[in-house]
């Protein structure tokens, strides 16, 4: 395969424990992001049992917004079994400053984006469309737990 998410950094700014291609290809999937939408202020990937896997800030509110993406997804969940209208694929929370936006990877895995009230809800949900792709395709049950002893011990 071709896609762009077999690409990684050469190196990274911060030492990390030592994870495998396809890790550092999740991580740097979530930077890239970060760096093409510029209205996103922090964004995480989350795990289907709520833990953070990976983030763009580096831990600046990361442990927080993984912890709320992981209730926000798990009461959007709750609603929709209960209206028996199928799976959540986005949840948008508009504040006054910004918007919260989570939406689903893959098998309960999620992204969760903090981005500002300016940001174009469009592009923003294309963009993330666009790396849930992507990183579904390479969250795999390993990687996951890779990512996952790597966020444990930094």
């Amino acid at each position: 395969m071709t896609d762009d998410y077999h690409l990684a950094p050469a190196s990274t700014s911060s030492p990390a424990p030592a994870v495998s291609q396809a890790a550092m290809n999740v991580r740097w999937l979530l930077a890239d992001f970060l760096g093409t939408v510029t209205a996103v202020t922090e964004a995480v990937v989350v795990s289907s049992d709520g833990l953070l896997l990976a983030d763009s800030q580096q831990g600046r509110k990361a442990d927080q917004l993984s912890a709320i993406v992981s209730a926000l997804t798990s009461l959007a969940g709750g609603m929709a079994r209960a209206v028996e209208y199928g799976g959540v694929k986005q949840t948008v929370v508009t504040m006054d400053e910004g918007h919260l936006v989570v939406m689903a990877i893959s098998d309960g895995s999620c992204l969760g984006v903090y981005a500002s009230l300016h940001c174009d809800l469009g592009v923003l949900a294309y963009q993330m469309a666009r790396l849930v792709e992507r990183a579904g395709h390479a969250l795999t049950p390993q990687v996951r737990s890779e990512l996952h002893r790597a966020m444990a011990v930094r």
